[in-house]
């Protein structure tokens, strides 16, 4: 998915604010059919975002930032390619970088949060933290705009001061970021403090570059025509709404706000439709709800354990139903079209040594696995630890591991339902190509097993002893490098 556009305009906008655990991709659609012009999604920090791996989803025509656990950090759709902004919380600028060229293809801009106060922001030294690290500022900003295709902008918060501001906000724009938001509280504000109007008009009657106001949510926007009031306060170029979108996302429609229970069936489509997790679903529906969670609607969703049942609580189990059938034979047309393709990674993979095997935990004892004496093998002939490259396949999320033991590559052409999995099933394509024994019960050498019982006995506490240990003296968990420079205990233990 390729942004067509380079630019993207934030003159006179109508902007869904970035919101923890509201603005995922369904709360994003929905305000887009309600008429918000760009969308920002939730605070998304560049930590987590670096280890993820970006898939394409055929099944629900998505692409998908994916956790090493499988978890789908940040999910998007060609719908809103042209308008979504992705915002990151960071601290650094390499790192910030590393983030933006992960998702500059499928997003229309780059954010910074420089205005969270919350605790899990600021103790990383990330959100309104940076607001006394100017230097910090100005470095992660110049290596953006520097660095990607997207624009660039930030969210800030004001300073005690309004010439520390207007000092503060000066600097940022000599960055070349294409808008700053700006919400008119101050670090310690909450949103029971007034907003404060006038101070975002300063800022707006200095800078050149588009002024978007935030934080009226509380004591000025409660219909759509207050939005443009708002920004006739402020003197901003654009007005991002964050709490009242949050209330009812057809803030932004013109012709006025929907009756809640439509807007909540809507919503409710859109994450099934997308595989929102329910727990996700079901905060954002509370945040509707508000007083209404003690109606016998707002108990049914109370009691909700999964999409099926908020379904039911809504009125909407034969969409669910449909739904769900529908990705089903999606996923089974989209996985006998590739059936041939089944027996192979999608990586070039030329050289590699394969063999049709699985691990079966049964036939070893235990805490005896083939990675394990592969492991102890390689320790004993003087090699480097066994380097495991593994990929999961979109369509039925199985895993494919390939490992490296001197520069030769082994596979098992098995496709398999976890990592852990895969990983011992590589392992025992290299123990069988090289005639090494793997563990299994019933082997002629015993000595591994026997030496693991007798573990606990024997002095393994220091790092001598690891180096000269034999199959089965190890106490502690070995430890495998990992593709991206990390060490993880090695799985399978």
């Amino acid at each position: 998915m390729i942004v067509n556009s380079l630019s993207l305009c934030y003159h006179n906008k109508l902007i869904l604010a970035p919101m923890v655990r509201v603005g995922t991709l369904p709360m994003r659609l929905l305000a887009l059919d309600y008429g918000a012009d760009i969308v920002y999604c939730e605070e998304l920090i560049d930590l987590k975002m670096i280890q993820c791996k970006r898939v394409v989803n055929e099944v629900l025509r998505t692409v998908d930032f994916v956790a090493p656990d499988d978890r789908v950090v940040f999910r998007t759709c060609e719908r809103e390619q042209n308008r979504v902004v992705f915002q990151m919380g960071t601290s650094d600028a390499e790192r910030a970088l590393a983030v933006a060229r992960l998702v500059e293809n499928d997003v229309a801009g780059i954010d910074v949060n420089m205005g969270c106060p919350k605790e899990y922001s600021t103790k990383g030294g990330m959100g309104a933290a940076l607001l006394s690290d100017p230097d910090n500022i100005e470095k992660i900003l110049n290596t953006l705009v520097k660095g990607t295709c997207r624009p660039v902008t930030c969210k800030i918060r004001i300073l005690p001061s309004l010439e520390d501001t207007l000092n503060l906000v000066k600097r940022i724009e000599r960055t070349g970021i294409a808008a700053i938001a700006v919400h008119g509280r101050k670090r310690e504000e909450r949103p029971q403090h007034p907003v404060s109007c006038e101070v975002i008009k300063a800022i707006a009657d200095t800078l050149s570059i588009p002024v978007i106001a935030n934080g009226g949510s509380h004591d000025h926007i409660q219909q759509y025509l207050d939005i443009e009031n708002f920004r006739q306060a402020t003197a901003a170029s654009s007005v991002m709404v964050a709490r009242a979108a949050m209330w009812n996302p057809s803030i932004f429609l013109k012709e006025g706000l929907r009756p809640l229970e439509e807007v909540m069936q809507k919503y409710i489509r859109y994450a099934v439709q997308y595989d929102n997790h329910y727990t996700n679903t079901k905060y954002c529906l509370c945040q509707m709800l508000r007083e209404q969670l003690e109606s016998p609607q707002g108990r049914l969703l109370h009691a909700a354990q999964s999409s099926r049942e908020i379904c039911e609580a809504f009125g909407l189990s034969t969409f669910y139903e449909e739904t769900a059938q529908e990705q089903d034979a999606r996923r089974a047309r989209l996985l006998t079209r590739t059936s041939e393709e089944a027996e192979e990674p999608a990586e070039d993979i030329s050289g590699v040594i394969k063999m049709s095997v699985k691990f079966d935990r049964r036939a070893y004892p235990p805490q005896i696995t083939p990675k394990m004496c592969l492991l102890e093998w390689c320790r004993r002939e003087k090699l480097a630890q066994p380097v495991y490259e593994t990929i999961q396949r979109p369509l039925d999320r199985l895993f494919c591991s390939v490992v490296t033991v001197a520069e030769q590559k082994y596979q098992s052409t098995l496709w398999d339902k976890s990592k852990k999995l895969a990983e011992q099933a590589a392992a025992i394509v290299c123990l069988r190509s090289l005639g090494l024994p793997e563990g299994r019960l019933g082997e002629e050498s015993t000595s591994l097993h026997k030496r693991k019982r007798e573990a606990p006995d024997q002095d393994s506490g220091g790092p001598r002893a690891l180096e000269s240990a034999q199959p089965g003296e190890l106490c502690k968990k070995p430890f495998v490098t990992l593709r991206s420079g990390e060490e993880s205990p090695l799985e399978g233990w």
